[in-house]
């Protein structure tokens, strides 16, 4: 019989052909330095988010919630925040400003731990309608009864206008967050829901006192094309072109670079770089090139992952983090930014 080490080279003989890569397959974002770092045995830098201390820069954005299946979904998700202490986002907690049915589903301060961000999340349509009608004390009682540390606002007119009972959003959305600022005591994080912010808009949220912003871009899940789907044929004929339309996350990265380079000073210094954020070496490239600090996002692969058993979460996590240590010890960007 073999020694282990002659079916290693066994396999090496009929697995090299198999193995070969092309040119035109390099991933040009990076220099591999192999001769810079031993093994990554050492865990990664804590990252300050929202006053708190995240063992890793990553964030579980914003994704479900309300339904007979997000109470488990929350409760991987929390429980893996534990774990590897990561930051994460509720769904939107709508129903829960009317009715108690849903609570326990989105109820998981006992699991993600007091030392982890916790953010509910509410949409720019009923902040405004919460606004005119003097209800912003109800805010309070949301994140009190959630222990959240926090709210998220999804800004999502599109979605809203495409959606068959979308709401009407009467004034731009920068009015509201300004008027709600001025009546809150607590921390606000700001996203978008899958076509980003182009750069009049960026500009005007990074000048607001924000925990944080977060980019939701093009090219990771868009909740307007998810309305679309439930659409009559004549309104998807109608708005597909807006499916099209957005802001990609390096985009985003590099105007906000620009304009911080240029001098633009910012109450808001912290970024939740989402969308389009497929895995750890995009997370660490953007990241990296960001000049404001900032974590990063994978809302979709955590949905998939957080389905099922707690255990296919938990091996998906751990590979994307040490995934990203290894990053953090054999890459450079070929495209540095500039300080």
């Amino acid at each position: 019989m073999a020694s282990d080490d002659s079916q290693r080279k066994l396999d090496h003989i009929r697995l090299a052909l198999e193995s070969q890569t092309l040119v035109n397959e390099v991933d040009a974002r990076f220099y591999y330095e192999p001769m810079l770092a031993g093994f990554p045995n050492k865990p990664l830098p804590e990252t300050l988010f929202a006053g708190k201390s995240l063992k890793v820069p990553i964030w579980v954005s914003s994704m479900t919630g309300g339904h007979l299946e997000s109470g488990a979904i929350n409760r991987n998700l929390a429980r893996a925040c534990k774990e590897f202490g990561m930051g994460m986002g509720l769904g939107s907690c709508r129903m829960l400003l009317s009715d108690d049915t849903y609570f326990k589903d989105f109820d998981i301060r006992s699991l993600i731990g007091d030392e982890n961000p916790l953010f509910a999340n509410l949409g720019i349509a009923q902040i405004e309608k919460m606004l005119e009608s003097k209800q912003t004390d109800d805010l309070r009682r949301l994140i009190d009864r959630l222990q959240a540390d926090g709210l998220i606002i999804h800004i999502n007119p599109l979605q809203e206008w495409v959606q068959p009972e979308g709401d009407t959003i009467q004034h731009p959305p920068i009015e509201t967050i300004e008027r709600l600022l001025e009546k809150i005591d607590f921390q606000l994080i700001i996203k978008e829901v899958g076509q980003g912010f182009g750069p009049q808009s960026i500009r005007r949220l990074l000048q607001l006192p924000l925990a944080a912003v977060e980019f939701g871009a093009f090219g990771g899940t868009n909740f307007s094309k998810v309305e679309l789907h439930r659409s009559s044929i004549k309104d998807k004929e109608l708005f597909q072109p807006f499916v099209h339309v957005g802001s990609t996350a390096e985009e985003m990265v590099d105007l906000i670079n620009e304009m911080t380079l240029k001098g633009e000073k910012f109450k808001c210094n912290q970024l939740i770089i989402s969308g389009g954020v497929h895995n750890y070496l995009d997370g660490y490239y953007l990241t990296q090139k960001s000049v404001l600090p900032a974590i990063y996002a994978q809302a979709s692969s955590f949905l998939r992952y957080s389905q099922g058993d707690y255990s296919e979460l938990q091996q998906f996590v751990s590979a994307q983090i040490e995934g990203y240590r290894m990053a953090t010890n054999y890459l450079t960007l070929k495209d540095p930014k500039s300080k």
